[in-house]
């Protein structure tokens, strides 16, 4: 063998080469640096935490708490009859404030005791109600409730309905925020004042007025906790009253409230003990409210002109409107009014009631139609038809303006004809007609009626055309009923109309005395030849219209008299 080849094996057998290592094993170096991990993760977890508290800080400060969005601050005008009965309200939004101060601890306790039983005590969030609602935005899952007072009014008043985590994420830092820098009574009373209670009422007085007929003020215990617990699911509760089911299932809930106001020292066990469920008024409203709207068109118009200012202003101004109307006589005429059956034939019979207090003004009854729905034009203020023999008594005098104007139009409106006669019970004193008492607002008042009365006759023509006592005497119509219902020595009632017989197209039944001068008055058209237009026709006379028209008058007329006994009048 060559000594050169010799060498080189002999050099690759003896020289040593790189060593090699065995691999350590994962979980033996997992165990070695666990340590060195976890110190890492815990560091990572502090810095995360200390710059979400950072982030929470920066943002509570940087968050600013916003005005209530507009349709949270309209107020509703409410129009209420001369005893303060509710009739109707102008506005967007049924709405009206009012102070804490005017709504009974018992109402506030049982909010309390429905809503947010810690509301109290709580810094103005819930933290498991949050992770909740959370949870529901990321998964898409239906909304949750549970949210504390304090947020239910940020997300009602404050902030839009959109749901998303950002927008829950800024609703608990404003509740957060409000809780730190408003007082609990200042929360709780936006609170009451916004929160939605079905029947389309927002906030605690309108819900008092839609469901119980009251002012908040003047809410029951038992009262006060069926509007607390309707707060839950108000279009669902709306209907307690008139659905069987739905009022069942109110009346547990409120038993569950009054339960857990007795249980919190909010309530005694005797006024628990003594706690029956409510009668709400019926919903939705009954057929006698759907004329209503007339009585409040003439009193929105008039108030806003008496306050200078538009309809639309208004309506949005959060008014309380009393008007001179007396709810019982209008729903007593509207009863009387519609058990007359229709015209038949393509002919509308249509029927307008007036009545006024003689020198005053004040109107008391004001029939424009049977549904403003169907017929917004109101009859008894701008129905002009024929005047026939309505005006005879005022043959032989000579009155002074603005008698003397009303009485040279052959085609005198209702009103107007009423403002005549209720001049012949005042003696010849003319009363200029208005509808609104008197106007407040935050519970200051800012108008109050004051009469309009001058005298457009002198004893003398006022003793000839009075019908009670002069030459222009008409005997009161017989019969039972009218005895019954005209029974004072100075009561008259005069029936007059256009056209003889059985043909007349028009009718007018005045009654008067010295505290009510009332006018019923039937009149019937048919549609023109042109597209909208209407031509007179004549009534039908099933039941014959004079005798209708003076059994609406009786009948009216005997609602009063009950009403001046009862009153004391």
């Amino acid at each position: 063998m060559n000594a050169k080849v010799v060498a080189d094996v002999n050099a690759r057998t003896t020289t040593p080469g790189p060593r090699h290592r065995e691999r350590t094993p994962l979980r033996i170096r997992l165990r070695r640096t666990r340590g060195r991990r976890l110190r890492r993760l815990g560091y990572a977890f502090l810095t995360l935490v200390a710059l979400l508290c950072a982030t929470v800080v920066v943002a509570y400060h940087l968050t600013t708490i916003p005005k209530p969005h507009p349709e949270t601050v309209t107020q509703s005008t409410v129009f209420l009859d001369s005893g303060g009965a509710y009739l109707g309200r102008r506005g967007p939004v049924d709405r009206q404030d009012v102070p804490l101060s005017a709504v009974p601890r018992h109402v506030q306790e049982a909010v309390i005791a429905a809503e947010n039983r810690s509301f109290r005590t709580d810094r103005g969030i819930s933290p498991r109600a949050l992770a909740r609602a959370t949870l529901a935005t990321l998964t898409g899952g239906d909304q949750q409730g549970g949210s504390t007072i304090t947020q239910q009014y940020v997300k009602n008043a404050l902030l839009s309905p959109e749901r998303s985590l950002s927008r829950k994420a800024r609703e608990a830092l404003i509740a957060i925020k409000l809780d730190r820098t408003r007082s609990k009574d200042e929360i709780l009373q936006g609170y009451l004042n916004t929160v939605y209670f079905g029947r389309g009422a927002a906030g605690i007085q309108s819900a008092a007025r839609n469901y119980f007929g009251v002012d908040a003020e003047d809410l029951t215990v038992a009262q006060g906790a069926a509007l607390a617990s309707i707060v839950n699911i108000p279009s669902y509760y709306e209907k307690a009253g008139s659905d069987g089911k739905v009022t069942a299932r109110l009346e547990n809930r409120w038993e569950w409230v009054l339960d857990a106001m007795a249980a919190s020292g909010a309530i005694t066990a005797k006024q628990r003990a003594e706690a029956r469920f409510p009668a709400f008024r019926f919903y939705p409203p009954g057929e006698t409210e759907g004329q209503r709207q007339y009585l409040i068109d003439v009193a929105a118009e008039e108030a806003a002109d008496r306050l200078g200012i538009t309809e639309d202003q208004l309506a949005s101004g959060g008014y309380s409107v009393t008007t001179t109307f007396d709810l019982a006589l209008q729903d007593r005429a509207t009863q009387l009014v519609q058990d007359r059956p229709g015209g038949g034939r393509g002919v509308r019979v249509h029927t307008a009631v007036v009545g006024m207090v003689p020198g005053d003004g004040a109107l008391r009854l004001l029939y424009g139609g049977s549904d403003y729905a169907r017929q917004p034009f109101n009859d008894a203020v701008s129905g002009a038809v024929e005047a026939g023999t309505a005006l005879e008594p005022f043959g032989k005098v000579k009155p002074g303006d603005p008698l003397r104007a009303l009485l040279a139009t052959p085609a005198p409106t209702p009103l107007n004809l009423t403002s005549a006669y209720a001049t012949l019970g005042a003696g010849g004193k003319y009363a200029t007609p208005y509808t609104v008492a008197r106007i407040t607002r935050e519970g200051r008042t800012v108008y109050r009626a004051r009469p309009e009365v001058r005298r457009v006759l002198d004893e003398q023509m006022a003793y000839l055309a009075d019908a009670r006592t002069g030459a222009g005497s008409v005997p009161v119509p017989g019969g039972p009923a009218d005895a019954a219902a005209f029974p004072a020595e100075k009561r008259v009632l005069i029936t007059g109309g256009a056209g003889g017989g059985t043909t007349r197209r028009t009718v007018w039944t005045t009654g008067y005395d010295t505290r009510l001068a009332l006018t019923v008055t039937l009149f019937a058209d048919r549609a023109g030849g042109k597209k909208g237009t209407t031509i007179p026709a004549q009534l039908p006379n099933d039941p014959p219209p004079t005798k209708f028209a003076e059994q609406v008058a009786a009948g009216i007329w005997g609602a009063a008299t009950k009403t001046e006994a009862e009153g004391g009048g």
